[in-house]
């Protein structure tokens, strides 16, 4: 597994903060109880909350070097979501602003102990749940930049597939290699009854090696592609091809992994 991100940790942080401002102020004065497509049981004002507590939980880990117990999981008093969730962003960008990215920090993946990890963590985090609100507003769903849509798409097959799930020692049900391919990006996810792996392919190209060990490949357009192992668009918007089964085993798993 690969750790760190593929984009300029600047872009990174300024990203943040502009995706942030979008969903607080898209959520101001929004009707809380809408519910967000593609996620049962979640809401507007739930996805908020659980974006503002985010960064509250994130500075407390940055500031006492390991997982936080206690911090501030909803607006005050007198407090709106979006002066909520703008509040929360300031003060992490703030926080992330005065360390190098490369600087070592606490985190929960070992493969980036950097201040960098929680610049990309958050970032992704934001843009994936701005959509989840504009798209629960009905409204057209902005744009998602091409280098963070990959960035993205690296970090949820590595971070959260890879990573987490052999953390929790989560295993597949049957053998099966998927490839992913955009951008000019490619990656490879084995999933056996024995473990899990993700990895970056140097490169956009698949050599004959990996080719002969390849049961599937997913393409597309990187911001769809990033929507789509996010669960937040159909099949219908990445082209498949190959063992369908074997996508759908490593779609699922990632629904484990990002609940």
């Amino acid at each position: 597994m690969n750790g760190k991100a593929l984009i300029d940790q600047t872009r990174l942080l300024d990203v943040l903060e502009i995706e942030a401002t979008v969903l607080a102020e898209t959520v101001d004065g929004a009707r809380e109880e809408l519910r967000i497509p593609n996620c049962p049981g979640l809401t507007v004002g739930e996805t908020a909350r659980h974006v503002g507590s985010g960064y509250r939980m994130a500075l407390e880990w940055i500031r006492t070097g390991d997982s936080p117990e206690t911090w501030q999981r909803a607006p005050g008093p007198f407090q709106s979501l979006r002066d909520y969730v703008i509040s929360g962003v300031r003060e992490l960008v703030d926080e992330l602003s005065r360390h190098e990215p490369s600087e070592p920090c606490s985190t929960w993946w070992a493969a980036d102990s950097t201040y960098g990890f929680w610049r990309r963590r958050m970032t992704h985090e934001t843009v994936i749940h701005r959509v989840d609100i504009q798209a629960a507003m009905d409204l057209e769903i902005g744009e998602i930049a091409d280098d963070i849509a990959v960035d993205g798409i690296d970090e949820v097959l590595t971070l959260w597939l890879g990573h987490r799930l052999t953390v929790q020692g989560v295993v597949g049900t049957r053998d099966g290699t998927v490839a992913v391919r955009t951008g000019g990006k490619a990656w490879l996810v084995r999933v056996t009854t024995g473990g899990l792996g993700a990895w970056r392919v140097p490169g956009a190209d698949i050599d004959r090696t990996d080719r002969g060990r390849i049961d599937a490949e997913i393409t597309g357009q990187p911001s769809n592609v990033y929507r789509f192992l996010w669960g937040r668009m159909p099949e219908a918007a990445v082209h498949r091809e190959g063992d369908i089964e074997a996508i759908n085993q490593m779609w699922a798993l990632l629904r484990v992994a990002t609940r």
